[in-house]
């Protein structure tokens, strides 16, 4: 009788150190995709303050637009993580007042290098869109499994806080998503 109830006891001990090293493991995972996740996110806004940039410099947009643009964009890629998202909002508003002016795609593809800018443009916002969505979807996850009464008890995340949410106003212009 006891060594049948010592070999359950051992069993159930070793289940519940696989299943505790599984969710630690998974949760190792998860901060990794998360990482990843942000790191895109990142390049994805550095690579769209690039193209805005880009615009400004071209001489293609008249000299107030770009000044706007070009300070916008500076702005972005210059903030501290504090001021990150306000930055990058107001890019996106920039971006759409650009434009969402009137004829303003008919008048940039008319010029010599507006059709490949337009394009790297529409890639660039696009790329933010869903790197943003891809980090959220990301935080969401790893907040869940960190919340978790298993995680939270045996601290299987270690001194983790819980990621945040990045949340800007990245909705393109009205131009863009008509195409």
């Amino acid at each position: 009788m006891s060594a049948t109830l010592i070999l359950v006891v051992g069993v159930i001990v070793v289940l519940t150190a696989v299943y505790v090293s599984w969710r630690a493991g998974r949760l190792d995972r998860l901060h990794i995709r998360l990482e990843l996740a942000r790191e895109s996110l990142d390049a994805a806004l550095v690579r769209r303050a690039a193209v805005c940039l880009e615009l400004a410099a071209s001489r293609i947009l008249d000299p107030a637009t770009s000044l706007v643009l070009a300070a916008a964009a500076h702005e972005a890629r210059t903030a501290g993580p504090e001021e990150r998202e306000h930055a990058e909002s107001d890019l996106s508003r920039t971006l759409r007042a650009v434009l969402d002016q009137e004829r303003f795609r008919e008048k940039l593809a008319e010029t010599e290098a507006g059709p490949e800018l337009l394009e790297e443009l529409d890639a660039a916002v696009a790329k933010v869109v869903y790197a943003r969505r891809f980090y959220n979807n990301a935080v969401g996850v790893a907040r869940s499994a960190q919340r978790r009464w298993l995680a939270r008890t045996l601290r299987l995340a270690g001194h983790t806080a819980y990621p945040d949410f990045f949340e800007i106003d990245d909705d393109p212009p009205s131009a863009m998503a008509a195409e």
